[in-house]
C-alpha cells in the first residue's frame, strides 16, 4: 500500500503534476517540501542536497525546479533580473523582499488590495497578480 510507504504524499504530489518521479526530482521534492512552506533559491536547494548526500549538479536542481513550477506545484518569484526564489505556498499571496539580507517574507491575509488595474490586451486575460514590496533596513 503506498500510504505506508515513507514520503507516499510526495510520489504522489509528482504523480498528480504529471511528473515521472525519478529519484532525484524525488530527492529535491523531499528537501522542499518538508514542514512548512518556503521561498528557496535553486543555489540554497543545491546547498541543502549537497548537505543530504544527494547528488545533484546545480543545473540539474534548476531544470527540477522550473519543471515543479510549470506542474504548479512551486511559484517562481523574481526579485530582479538576477534573483529567484521558489515559494512552495502556491495560493494567491504577495511579498516583502528584505533587499539588504535577501530574505523573502509572505505578506499574510489581505494585506494588499489593488485597485485601478488595466484591461489586458485583446485576446489575453489576466493570470494573477505578484506584488513585491521592497525593503531596505534602517529608516
Amino acid at each position: 500500500m503506498t500510504s505506508s510507504r515513507p514520503y507516499a504524499n510526495i510520489l504522489s504530489r509528482l504523480r498528480d503534476a504529471g511528473l515521472r518521479p525519478t529519484r532525484q526530482r524525488l530527492a529535491l521534492a523531499k528537501l522542499l517540501f518538508r514542514g512548512a512552506p518556503r521561498h528557496v533559491t535553486a543555489e540554497e536547494l543545491h546547498n541543502e542536497a549537497m548537505a543530504a548526500k544527494v547528488r545533484v549538479s546545480l543545473a540539474t536542481v534548476y531544470n527540477t525546479l522550473h519543471q515543479f513550477t510549470a506542474a504548479n506545484l512551486l511559484r517562481e518569484v523574481i526579485v530582479d533580473s538576477g534573483r529567484s526564489y521558489f515559494d512552495t505556498n502556491t495560493e494567491d499571496h504577495h511579498h516583502f523582499y528584505h533587499a539588504d539580507s535577501g530574505r523573502l517574507e509572505d505578506i499574510r491575509g489581505a494585506g494588499v488590495t489593488l485597485t485601478g488595474l488595466p484591461e489586458p490586451p485583446e485576446g489575453t486575460r489576466m493570470e494573477r497578480v505578484d506584488v513585491i514590496v521592497r525593503l531596505r533596513d534602517g529608516l
